[in-house]
């Protein structure tokens, strides 16, 4: 059985030119790698590999710049400024995929730091808040080091490892990060929340993307009845309309009776919500993100944002021209997921324009930035100025139906350039 120790004498185990895999999101493991820092003087060249860490972090401070790279398979907010000074990189590949990376050899993995819930008594530490691509990368690494944590939450689903699989263990009850996006909503987020709700059958399936608008949708929900969840990641709203018996999971034709998820990140509240709650399954992200199981569910709902959308509809998700900002993430696994299942129906939901007033649709994606979702795969795009319907219609309709939602501040300059592309009318519907 591994013995604790301290977090400077775990940190031990790791070497110059090893790659560290670093658990995310609320397990964040930030006990560990503040240690790890410490250990800056004595490394060289570490590469940690994390999807999305949070809070500020000493370890991505510019001065450890000859000791630890970030080669992220996500770009959180923390890392960002590491990323684009040259201490790091980002990785494109969709959230489903990721642990072939590890499977594979392709990213092989020396150590792996962990965050963990305290063992029960046949010895099993839960993953808690975050299962996703973490339990293949703890399976493929040749060490595991964790910080066992009261606070964590003992997870139902694929996240239990066994105390005798560590190689280090360190004692932490410090609180998991928090994250709240629904006590700041906009007005803007409120009406495109209920724009998207007015999209939710009864019996759908839930899938909900990182930020605001996923969280005021399901803030106007309360019409809805025995909704389900399947979805990458989710917040505080899904408790809420749990103990409102609007989500029941009953229809679901995957793991019905409970809520499916690779992570969360929310509240205290939601933590402790989810410790031993057996209605909820934390799985491994290459399930819970293939679009095969989502499509076997009825129903199914994408609801995922964008940084910017162009007149045809091509979604930039996750760069502002060459700035990296976030990555592609899971989005693409269930828009296409939600298009294969029987009533499904993927949204992109936005604000038509930044807090400064730039239009978020545009005319053409800036240059340098990516395409996270193609236009072939759109079917609802929806702002606080309403829903716009592309699935089967030409570039041209596409353009005109886009136009609608724009923000009337942009939509002469828009109209003109459609004209000048497209012409001044679109073809009539048969």
């Amino acid at each position: 059985m591994p013995q604790f120790m301290s977090a400077q004498d775990a940190v031990k185990l790791i070497h110059s030119g090893d790659r560290v895999f670093v658990h995310g999101s609320a397990a964040t493991p930030i006990k560990l790698l503040n240690a790890l820092a410490d250990r800056a003087s004595e490394l060289k060249e570490v590469e940690l590999v994390a999807i999305s860490l949070l809070t500020e972090l000493e370890i991505a401070k510019p001065i450890y710049r000859d000791s630890f790279y970030f080669n992220s398979l996500f770009v959180s907010a923390s890392i960002r400024e590491a990323i684009h000074d040259g201490r790091g990189d980002y990785i494109p590949i969709f959230l489903s995929e990721i642990s072939r990376l590890f499977e594979k050899n392709i990213l092989p993995i020396d150590v792996a730091l962990l965050h963990v819930s305290a063992p029960d008594k046949h010895g099993f530490c839960s993953l808690g808040t975050s299962v996703d691509v973490v339990r293949s990368a703890a399976h493929c690494a040749k060490i595991l080091v964790a910080q066992v944590n009261p606070n964590m939450p003992r997870t139902h689903g694929d996240g239990f490892i066994h105390v005798s699989k560590f190689h280090a263990l360190v004692e932490c009850n410090d609180p998991l990060p928090e994250v709240s996006y629904s006590n700041n909503l906009s007005q803007e987020d409120l009406t495109i929340g209920r724009h998207v709700a007015s999209l939710v059958d009864d019996r759908s399936t839930l899938q909900m993307g990182i930020g605001s608008i996923p969280d005021a949708a399901l803030k106007a929900m309360g019409h809805c009845k025995d909704l389900g969840v399947h979805t990458e990641m989710f917040s505080d709203g899904v408790m809420e309309l749990i103990r409102k018996g609007i989500i029941t999971n009953s229809y679901k034709k995957k793991h019905p009776g409970k809520v499916v998820s690779g992570f969360t990140i929310g509240s205290k509240a939601l933590y402790e919500f989810l410790d031993d709650n057996p209605q909820f399954a934390f799985l491994e992200a290459s399930y819970v993100n293939d679009t095969r199981v989502i499509r076997a569910n009825p129903k199914v709902v994408a609801i995922n944002s964008a940084i910017e959308v162009d007149i045809t509809g091509q979604v930039c998700a996750d760069s502002i021209g060459t700035y990296q900002y976030s990555g592609v993430g899971g989005q693409m696994d269930f828009i296409r997921g939600a298009a294969l299942s029987d009533g499904g129906k993927p949204i992109i939901a936005l604000p038509s324009a930044t807090k400064k007033g730039v239009s978020k649709i545009v005319t053409e994606i800036k240059s340098g930035a990516g395409i996270v979702t193609t236009r072939a795969h759109m079917h609802y795009l929806v702002t606080e100025y309403g829903i716009a319907y592309l699935y089967g219609k030409n570039l041209r309709q596409r353009a005109y139906e886009i136009l609608k939602v724009a923000h009337p501040d942009h939509c002469e300059n828009l109209e003109k350039e459609i004209i000048k592309r497209f012409g001044s009318r679109s073809h009539p519907a048969r």
